[in-house]
């Protein structure tokens, strides 16, 4: 079972199960994971969403994670800075798992994946919002972020560069501005082998709820038959790995100590007219009696333990703030 929409789209999409065709797919962090959804894409009302069964699962090998902690988070930013020292790097990007317990919020009513899923959407218009269960789990997630777009009519592919995060009051620092930089130049290196005709836009603000991040728009037309190179190129991106992305994939190997599985991956969503590639972000995956919700942030010299902690945080409460339990 799978239903989605589009970014600044009202109309909500599932897939037949036909066989044969496989227009969506969800890609794990690491690559490794391919979870494909057959069939078409149908249109589906928020009636018949709400009809649907979407039934957490009782068990999780994930249940004994430790609670993480603002000092325990801490330590991994400090390791995360001696190997960015160590390797002379710009910067790395480290995550966290959030357990959220249902006891904790209401222990007298039942978490409703369906209703979570059209608020979720509701309060993020501009975002690609899912919801889906198969071979057991379930995720839900939403995200501005665009791995890539390309027009199958003109041939013309675009990205973005999204890195930075603040609460929406406070202003951007050199912290910010160097981190997102460095993902402008990562993508701007790979393009240009690609397309002699590529665009790129000024840096400007992007709004996700109760966040922003910086943003840089990129477009170039390129040949149908590099599409597949250029996104194995792009992911992950800088924005949530680190550059060079073989050396920090190892790094956050060796300091997270817990696989992403798809926080992080990518989602691939193939309409009549286009092909997109939507960065996995705010998710989260869902159990009978509590979920684990998935954030992080871009680690530099520069970083502040405390400040991470809290965008880590604000950056959970997307899928938090929009449960219903009912």
């Amino acid at each position: 079972m799978l239903v989605f929409k589009l970014p600044d789209s009202d109309k909500f999409f599932c897939t037949d199960n036909s066989a044969g065709v496989s227009l969506v797919s969800f890609v794990s962090f690491d690559s490794k994971t391919v979870l494909d959804f057959k069939g078409n894409l149908c249109e589906i009302s928020k009636e018949e969403i709400l009809n649907l069964n979407v039934s957490p699962k009782s068990k999780s090998p994930l249940l004994e994670i430790a609670k993480e902690t603002p000092e325990s988070y801490a330590h991994k930013i400090s390791q995360a800075k001696d190997f960015i020292e160590k390797n002379e790097l710009k910067k790395l990007v480290l995550s966290r798992r959030k357990l959220l317990m249902y006891l904790d919020i209401d222990s007298e009513k039942k978490l409703s994946l369906a209703k979570s899923f059209l608020k979720f959407s509701e309060s993020y218009p501009s975002a690609f919002c899912y919801l889906f269960e198969k071979n057991g789990e379930i995720w839900m997630g939403g995200f501005s972020e665009v791995l890539g777009k390309f027009d199958k009519k003109t041939n013309i592919f675009e990205t973005m560069s999204v890195a930075g995060t603040l609460p929406l009051e406070e202003n951007w620092s050199d912290k910010e501005i160097e981190e997102q930089k460095a993902v402008t130049d990562y993508i701007h290196s790979i393009l240009r082998k690609f397309s002699s005709n590529l665009k790129v836009s000024s840096t400007k603000d992007l709004i996700s709820g109760n966040i922003k991040h910086l943003k840089t728009d990129f477009s170039a037309e390129i040949n149908s038959e590099s599409l597949d190179k250029i996104i194995s190129e792009l992911h992950p991106t800088p924005a949530v790995c680190g550059f060079p992305k073989e050396l920090c994939a190892q790094g956050i190997k060796s300091i997270e100590h817990f696989n992403r599985e798809l926080y992080a991956g990518y989602i691939k969503v193939e309409t009549e007219d286009f092909i997109y590639y939507f960065v996995n972000l705010r998710c989260a995956s869902f159990f009978k009696n509590y979920a684990i919700l998935f954030a992080g942030g871009g680690i530099t010299l520069k970083s502040d333990a405390q400040k991470e902690w809290t965008e880590t945080e604000l950056k959970s409460l997307a899928i938090q703030n929009n449960l219903v339990f009912i």
